[in-house]
């Protein structure tokens, strides 16, 4: 595909952006890569200081830069074709498109797949082999779902939404359209809730179920567990990553993003536009506020104001984290400091 070929499709599906014209180099692009492992005839994009020198020194055919005039100057120095935009990262996400597309069967029902009579099917759906749907399920048009599936009664499954293979769907869940979920990941699977006895634990059924609005992405191994009662609610366009575990009774909001191996306890509440980096905790019933940021590994045990980006565990401000940070690495020479002081205050 040739690069003004690229560039004119990308002008026309832009989200949020805009694009300045090339020069009027026109190489043919057979393919992406990252800039640092780029060759002949592929493309590829610059975000930010850290990768401006890969302009000197990448093989790519074409770039995506920001609006910088000096690597706009570098870039057709070396002969390299390109486009600039506010969101050089956005771009090539789009560009991405025109040479891979995810695999998607065709429309058709697998001769091996349990289906329940009184299941209700739409338009152009694909099951694959060995998928298994109990009774009462809903599942809207142009859904697929991928082999060894297993989905529970009662169950609703928006349009146009993919449950990859080995995924389980329990009892009641709601899912909306648009959504994703990844291989091996348990939506509606029980809450972790029992009461101590003289005789032991007594166990708590859990009879609520869980709700995913339209847009919601989870990823491998994950799980999304339903409350005693009531519901556990995962809001439209949030993503989920690979191991996140969702306790009981979890409200997450719009447009979330919790990275590997976040757990919340159960009760938790997300505002919206909320990042939890990997391996983030939150205790029980914690509140946490619009637009909060929390750092990798940090442990959130009070609630956190809206706009807050909040590192360490206990969690605290960043920035206060930076400091603390800084001097703990000095300790050891502090100490030293320390005892020569107190012997000669002796």
């Amino acid at each position: 595909m040739k690069f003004n070929e690229i560039t004119k499709k990308l002008n026309s599906s832009v989200i949020n952006s805009s694009l300045t014209n090339h020069p009027d180099n026109n190489p043919n692009i057979v393919g992406l890569a990252p800039v640092d492992e780029a060759i002949a005839g592929q493309l590829s994009y610059i975000e930010g200081d850290k990768f401006a020198p890969m302009v000197n020194k990448t093989a790519a055919s074409a770039l995506i830069l920001p609006l910088d005039e000096a690597l706009q100057n570098q870039a057709s120095e070396r002969g390299i074709a390109w486009i600039a935009t506010k969101e050089p990262r956005l771009i090539f996400a789009q560009a991405i498109n025109f040479f891979y597309k995810p695999f998607h069967p065709a429309p058709g029902i697998h001769p091996s797949a349990i289906i329940d009579p009184s299941v209700k099917l739409g338009k152009n759906i694909y099951i694959g082999p060995h998928v298994v749907i109990e009774h009462d399920v809903t599942i809207g048009d142009n859904v697929c779902i991928h082999s060894n599936v297993v989905i529970y009664p009662q169950v609703f499954l928006g349009s146009h939404s993919i449950l990859h293979a080995n995924c389980t769907i329990h009892e009641c869940t709601q899912i909306g359209s648009n959504c994703v979920i990844h291989s091996g990941a348990a939506i509606g699977s029980e809450g972790f809730g029992f009461v101590p006895t003289p005789q032991g634990w007594f166990k708590i059924e859990q009879s609520g179920y869980v709700i995913l609005e339209d847009g919601v992405e989870i990823g491998c191994n994950s799980a999304v567990d339903r409350p005693a009662v009531g519901t556990t609610n995962i809001g439209r366009n949030t993503k989920l990553d690979n191991l996140v575990h969702i306790a009981h009774g979890c409200k997450i909001s719009e447009n979330c993003i919790l990275a590997g191996q976040v757990g919340l306890a159960g009760g938790v509440k997300l505002g919206n536009r909320v990042i939890l980096a990997g391996q983030v905790g939150v205790a029980n019933k914690i509140n946490i506020g619009d637009g909060v940021i929390a750092t990798g590994q940090t442990g959130i045990t009070n609630d956190i104001a809206p706009g807050e980006i909040i590192s360490s565990s206990p969690a605290v401000p960043h920035k206060l984290y930076l400091k603390v940070s800084a001097i703990y690495k000095r300790l050891p020479e502090m100490y030293k400091t320390l005892k020569r002081l107190q012997k000669k205050i002796e």
